[in-house]
């Protein structure tokens, strides 16, 4: 039986499992931590085919300097001479074009659609219960300018047979008649859904656990030994583990360890926050987008409501800056003037690190140096929307078969 090796335990890492698992692998998970501390719990739970626009996208750059120095603002990018950080700027600014979003947007259609499915097929394993709701999205604006950009949308979207409307006011209130909306229209997106972070976290690593895949925790991996083309052990701060492949799926910490295997990756953290209202007095019928100001909102399982947003490209050792909450919490208030909530307590603020490629686009493949490494990472904002695609994927790459789509653009050293 094969033995495969996967680092990290967030939802990719574990979609991985998943699938390695029923192929027929015998499977061993290493986290650093626990297998809670990191960035698939905290965030909006979409499930969403409609982001098909990647971060790297025009006017993205210009907009980045307007908003550096705002403390609230929605996107930040710390200043530093730090190589990786230069390299992955210029990268980035290489990338954010309209001809980068036109080659984007077919793949990231296709593993969101694929990913998509994946859910539904789990949603109907017997007790994998994590409130999986295909209700769609809405993306709510208040300005004529994004009014504008929303026809364009609308039209890519059809024509890569996404199922989506335009609303007017009136429209978006019918959806939504439980709260006064500050809004002009919005664009509904029926295509997507949403789960419940927490619950599928804990529902899927439970279901790893009964079916034999190994958890190690609290290990760090320190080195690799290789030999004739191929890793052929992996050795942790506190033992080693003999491997027939390997799997690299450690999300904003892709970087440091990919290069233990001589891949390089342009690749840097981006922060983002959460506050969970656990039994809300406030109700929203869908998950929504406020379009001005980069904030997601979820309902999720019963009462609970979600608030989300933020990008700050940050190391993963910068200080948290709890502040950010209050951006969040402005444009809440802006577009739903009846939302009014205090800003919480520190320890009630989530924060997590997303793995940011510098085109928007994910990495998923084998390495050039080793033969028996896969590495998938660099979702962004939507490691958790394409988790069981990637993991699909990346036992199809583990099993010499033939993927379920085409992966050329998720291409792992594509800036090397």
């Amino acid at each position: 039986m094969k033995h495969v090796v996967v680092i990290g335990g967030g939802i990719i890492g574990l979609s991985s499992a998943f699938y390695l698992q029923q192929s027929g692998c015998k499977v061993t998970v290493i986290d650093k931590d626990n297998f809670e501390n990191n960035c698939s719990y905290g965030n909006a739970g979409y499930v969403c085919p409609s982001h098909f626009i990647p971060l790297a996208a025009p006017g993205i750059v210009w907009q980045g300097f307007k908003w550096m120095f705002n403390p609230k603002s929605p996107f930040y990018v710390k200043p530093s001479l730090n190589k990786a950080l230069l390299d992955w700027g210029f990268n980035f600014a290489r990338s954010a074009t309209e001809a980068n979003v036109a080659k984007a947007a077919i793949p990231l259609r296709d593993i969101s659609l694929l990913s998509q499915n994946e859910f539904q097929k789990w949603a109907k394993i017997p007790g994998f219960e994590f409130a999986y709701e295909h209700k769609g999205m809405l993306e709510i604006f208040q300005t004529e300018a994004v009014a504008k950009h929303a026809e364009h949308t609308i039209s890519k979207a059809r024509e890569l047979g996404l199922d989506v409307n335009l609303l007017d006011y009136n429209q978006l209130k019918a959806l939504e008649p439980q709260t006064t909306i500050n809004a002009i229209g919005g664009i509904e997106f029926k295509c997507d859904a949403h789960v419940y972070p927490d619950k599928l976290m804990k529902v899927l690593k439970a279901h790893l656990l009964a079916n034999g895949v190994h958890f190690q925790y609290g290990e760090t991996v320190t080195s690799f030994e290789k030999e004739n083309g191929a890793v052929t052990k992996v050795i942790t701060n506190k033992q080693s583990y003999e491997a027939d492949d390997l799997v690299i799926a450690t999300g904003a910490w892709t970087k440091e360890i990919a290069a233990l295997v001589e891949a390089k990756i342009s690749l840097m953290p981006g922060r983002g926050y959460s506050l969970t209202l656990e039994d809300s007095i406030y109700k929203v019928n869908h998950p929504m987008i406020l379009a001005e100001g980069r904030v997601a909102i979820t309902p999720m399982d019963g009462n609970k409501i979600r608030f989300g947003g933020t990008m700050e490209v940050v190391p993963t050792t910068a200080k948290p800056q709890y502040h950010r909450i209050e951006g969040i919490l402005k444009a809440v208030k802006d577009f739903l003037p009846e939302f009014d909530i205090a800003k919480p307590l520190e320890e009630n603020i989530w924060f997590g690190y997303r793995p940011c490629s510098a085109d928007g686009l994910p990495y998923i493949g084998k390495i050039k140096k080793y033969n028996n490494v896969v590495i998938a990472t660099g979702h962004s904002m939507m490691g958790l929307s394409l988790g069981p695609g990637t993991g699909k994927l990346v036992s199809e790459l583990i099993n010499r078969e033939k993927t379920s789509i085409a992966v050329e653009a998720f291409e792992v050293e594509r800036f090397s």
